[in-house]
This record gives C-alpha cells, sequence and structure tokens, in this order.
C-alpha cells in the first residue's frame, strides 16, 4: 500500500489595501525610511482599516479565493486550522468564525497559537489528519491584524509588523509529493524576551494594564534577533541534512518574512542564493502567521509540480522549524 501523504493542492490570500508607508511613520515616530530599511528590509506594511473588522475576515477572503481556485464548495472542507495571535475574540476560536463567515457547515475548526511559526505548526497539524485517511480536505490558515496589538508610539515594534492572511488546503495523495518532512521545535524559556504582558490569566485587563500599555506586543530586539538568526538556519540545514538535500536541490526558500537579515542568514546557511528565496517582506512586513501562505500565495504561479521547497519560521515563544515540501500542481 502506497503511503499517503498530505499536499498543498490550493491556496488563498488576502492583504489589506491601506498602505501604512515607512515615510508616513516618520510622521509618527523618531524613525527614517533608511533606518528602517538597512535593518528590517521593510519599505511598506499593509493595515486592516474598517470598524468591527478582524482576523477573521481575512482569513475568510483568503479561504473564498482558495475554494474558487480548487472548484470545490465550503461544505467539503472536513477542519479548518487557524493559526494566528490576534483572534477575534479570546474565546470563540477565529477558525469557527471563518467557517461560520464562508458557510463551512460540515467541518469541525480550532484555533493554534505558536506566533510566527504558527502556519508551520498548523501545516504539520493538519498533515497528520490527512496521512491517517481520517480526513480529505483540511484547510490550514495563518493570518494576523498585528496593528490591533502594536503600540505606534513603539518605534522599536511599529515599524516592522503588518496585516494579512493566507490560506492552504491540504488533500491526501499517494504521489511523491507533499509535506515530505517536518521538524518543529520550541523553548518556553524565551517568553521573557517576546511576549504581550497583560490580558491572559496571569494578568487579566484592568485600568492600570491598558493605561501601562501592556496589551502591545513587547520585545527585547538584540536577543530575539540573535536567537532568530542561529535557529531558523540551523533547522533549515538540519532538515536538508535529514532527507539528503543539497543547495542544487533547493527550488526555493519561503521563509518567515520577520526580518531581510534573518533572512539572508537561513538562505547563506542553506547555501542557496538570493534568486531563490520568496521574499515580499518590504511590501508587507512581519504578519507574524500570514507570511509564508503569502509567499505561496504570491509565487503560486512560479511554482511547478516536483519542485522542492524549505519553509522556515522562528516566533516569540520561543517556536522555530521546517518543512520539507515537494509542490504538487502546476499553476494554470
Amino acid at each position: 500500500m502506497s503511503k499517503i501523504r498530505a499536499a498543498i493542492t490550493a491556496v488563498g490570500g488576502y492583504v489589506p489595501e491601506y498602505r501604512l508607508t515607512n515615510e508616513i511613520l516618520e510622521t509618527m515616530v523618531d524613525t527614517t525610511d533608511e533606518w528602517i530599511m538597512s535593518r528590517t528590509g521593510i519599505k511598506e506594511r499593509r493595515i486592516l482599516k474598517g470598524e468591527g473588522l478582524g482576523t477573521s475576515d481575512m482569513g475568510a477572503e483568503a479561504v473564498k479565493q482558495l475554494l474558487e481556485k480548487r472548484g470545490i464548495g465550503a461544505d467539503e472542507i472536513d477542519l479548518l486550522i487557524c493559526c494566528t495571535v490576534t483572534p477575534d475574540l479570546v474565546f470563540p476560536a477565529t477558525a469557527n468564525i471563518i467557517t461560520d463567515k464562508i458557510g463551512a457547515k460540515n467541518a469541525f475548526g480550532f484555533d493554534l497559537m505558536a506566533a510566527c511559526s504558527g502556519f508551520l505548526y498548523g501545516l504539520t497539524t493538519g498533515s497528520k489528519y490527512i496521512e491517517s485517511g481520517q480526513y480529505k480536505k483540511v484547510v490550514v490558515v495563518g493570518g494576523d491584524k498585528m496593528s490591533s496589538i502594536i503600540d505606534y508610539t513603539d518605534r522599536t515594534t511599529c515599524i516592522i509588523f503588518g496585516d494579512g492572511c493566507g490560506a492552504a488546503l491540504l488533500e491526501p495523495t499517494e504521489e511523491e509529493v507533499g509535506i515530505m518532512d517536518a521538524i518543529m521545535k520550541s523553548d518556553g524559556s524565551g517568553r521573557v524576551h517576546l511576549h504581550q504582558k497583560a490580558g491572559g490569566s496571569v494578568k487579566p485587563a484592568s485600568h492600570e494594564t491598558v493605561d501601562a500599555k501592556e496589551h502591545f506586543v513587547y520585545q527585547e530586539g538584540q536577543p530575539v534577533f540573535k536567537f532568530a538568526v542561529t535557529n531558523m538556519a540551523e533547522v533549515s540545514a538540519e532538515i536538508m541534512e535529514r532527507n539528503n538535500l543539497v543547495s542544487d536541490d533547493i527550488t526555493w526558500l519561503v521563509p518567515h518574512q520577520a526580518n531581510k537579515r534573518i533572512i539572508d542568514a537561513t538562505a547563506n546557511r542553506m547555501g542557496v542564493g538570493e534568486d531563490k528565496v520568496m521574499l515580499n517582506i518590504h511590501r508587507y512586513g512581519n504578519t507574524t502567521n500570514g507570511t509564508i501562505p503569502l509567499c505561496l500565495w504570491e509565487w503560486e504561479n512560479q511554482l511547478h509540480k516536483g519542485d522542492n521547497l524549505v519553509l522556515s519560521a522562528f516566533g516569540g515563544g520561543f517556536t522555530w522549524g521546517s518543512i520539507y515540501l515537494k509542490w504538487a500542481y502546476d499553476s494554470k
């Protein structure tokens, strides 16, 4: 009996219209375009505007697009996993809200939180439902409305993050394509360097926490950068070694779009040239869970069946990981 693998058979994406450029940020905080570009590689980021709009709205649009491409109905989805750190509500799960908005009446869903590594965690989790034979169609959504938890008076964080969402459909295949291998890792001691101070059960919201701006992203840049550079590069090299891949075998590196210098370090460790690196950080910034699926969405027309992709990410927590994926279809 042939091995069942989980293959990505369609992708969708959504980014808001509003562009928050470096020039606009120069009028908001003490920063410059040159300073931002030299340290992050970001030129602009998208921001979701509009009363009552949240992560589920972007996620629903990405999934609708995916379904149209694949030519299937929402009622055919078995499971929807939403990977996000900015859920619409503490509960119910944003996944459940998305299924309602798209009419996925036969799907169950849940949220998965692993910061910027969430989409990779979600793909790995979703693939197991496919490989077991239990489900035929699993949708993994990765996206965040980061503008909802960013302090736009803090120049160390407001320059980095943007809003956006991507989605991927997983289906079973017996061909030599799909998710071939995955390595996921975490180190909870890293939480002190990157977290949201208040709003959880340890420190519930209060007038004091709001006044102290403790519901925004808190990040210590240097330790996070150092850990990310090392571990994202190492796990990418590890998955190549484990699968006997050399740099010439890699068609595309699909890195989390956190920082251009981190991406460059990962590519260098893998021996992959810039021409093989998916890069859109300059236009979207760090959309957290959205960066990798948005890359797949934007590069879909350049992907061919059998292409070797290495997906790599690093996130708060700390979390990090890498997936070796063989692309399953030629785009029309």
